[in-house]
C-alpha cells in the first residue's frame, strides 16, 4: 500500500514542478501549514511532543486542570507505556496526533521514506489509540510542499508547527507573552511538569484559556471536509 501513495505523492510533486514552478497556485489543494490560530477568541493552544519520557506530575496537571492538549506522539515513545497516554485520552482532554516514526527531517527523505514516515506513525498510532490522526507536526517544522503532499497522501489535513516553544533545553527559556491564538510546543522531557506550568501561568497572564485545537481549526476555516471522530478535539 506504501508504494501506491508514495507514487501518488511523487508524481504529484512532479506536476507541480513541472506545472506550477514559480506560480502562487504551486500549493492549492495542500494541507495547510499552521503557526497560530486565526481566532478572536480568547484561547492559546497547549501541544506536546515525542512522549519518551512519561511524567506523572505533568499527567496529573493536565488531569486535574482539564487542560485541552494535542499530544504529537512518536509510535516508540508511546508503545512501551501507552497506558500513560490512553488515561490522559480517557480520563482528560488530550489528543494524539501525528509526529512520524522515527522523527526525521521529512524534507531531506524521497517519497517512499517521506510515506514510511508519515503514513507509518498514523497507522501505528491508530492501531494503539483507535483513532487516526489528522494532524502532523513536522519534526523541526520542516516542511516544503513535497512534504504536504506526502501529509496529504496520508490523511493528513493539517500540518501545525508552533507559535512559541516553552521547552526547557538547559536554561530556562525567557517566558514570551501570548497572544489569542498562539500555539504552545512543549516536549516530554523531564521538565514538562514545570514548563507546563510556566505555559498556563503565561496563558492566565494573558487573559487566555487553553483549548482544544482541531475545533478552533475548523470554526477558523483552516480545516475543510473534516467529521468527527477526534477524540476529545471534536465539535
Amino acid at each position: 500500500m506504501w508504494r501506491s501513495r508514495a507514487v501518488v505523492a511523487a508524481l504529484a510533486s512532479l506536476s507541480l514542478a513541472l506545472g506550477a514552478a514559480g506560480s502562487a497556485q504551486a500549493g492549492v489543494g495542500l494541507p495547510p501549514v499552521v503557526a497560530r490560530v486565526p481566532t478572536s477568541e480568547k484561547v492559546v493552544f497547549i501541544t506536546v511532543d515525542d512522549g519518551w519520557n512519561h511524567d506523572p506530575a505533568a499527567a496529573r496537571i493536565l488531569l486535574d486542570k482539564r487542560v485541552p492538549v494535542s499530544l504529537f506522539l512518536l509510535p516508540g515513545a508511546a508503545s512501551y507505556d501507552a497506558e500513560y497516554f490512553t488515561r490522559l485520552t480517557r480520563e482528560g482532554r488530550a489528543s494524539v496526533e501525528n509526529h512520524t516514526v522515527s522523527h526525521p527531517d521529512l524534507t531531506t527523505l524521497d517519497a517512499a521514506g517521506k510515506d514510511a514516515e508519515v503514513c507509518g506513525a498514523g497507522e501505528q498510532l491508530r492501531a494503539a489509540f483507535g483513532r487516526t490522526p489528522k494532524l502532523l507536526r513536522p519534526p523541526y517544522g520542516a516542511v516544503n510542499d513535497d512534504v504536504r503532499l506526502a501529509a496529504k497522501a496520508c490523511g493528513v489535513k493539517a500540518l501545525v508547527t508552533w507559535t512559541h516553544d516553552f521547552t526547557t533545553w538547559g536554561d530556562t527559556p525567557p517566558t514570551p507573552r501570548l497572544a489569542a491564538g498562539d500555539i504552545v510546543l512543549l516536549h516530554f522531557t523531564p521538565s514538562l511538569a514545570a514548563d507546563l506550568q510556566r505555559a498556563l501561568d503565561a496563558a492566565r497572564a494573558a487573559g487566555l484559556k487553553p483549548a482544544a485545537l482541531m475545533p478552533h481549526l475548523k470554526s477558523a476555516g483552516v480545516l475543510r471536509g473534516v467529521s468527527g471522530g477526534s477524540g476529545s478535539d471534536g465539535p
